[in-house]
């Protein structure tokens, strides 16, 4: 449901990563918590009544966007970057 493929993982380390291995990075973070959250967004349009559900894509959307505010005051260039490719705001 809301967990992505290790392929798709893969693919948007390799993206958005500094390496193959750079799965820890706040770039790929944010990646793969998008990732997340659009395939949460799209259980939840089908299963409107699963809170449960709902309350973990709230904590995903926290999540990054704690992650986003931290890329903006520490690396505002890779956070335009990371907005721009991903669709994010504007």
């Amino acid at each position: 449901m809301s967990c992505i493929s290790q392929e798709e993982k893969a693919k948007l380390v390799a993206e958005f990563g500094k390496n193959e291995k750079d799965s820890g990075s706040v770039e790929v973070q944010i990646a793969i918590l998008t990732a997340e959250i659009n395939r949460l967004n799209e259980h939840l349009q089908e299963h409107i009544h699963d809170f449960h559900s709902r309350r973990g894509l709230l904590k995903k959307i926290g999540h990054r966007r704690n992650l986003l505010a931290y890329l903006k005051a520490h690396d505002v260039n890779s956070y335009r970057e990371v907005i721009k490719k991903l669709g994010l705001r504007k």
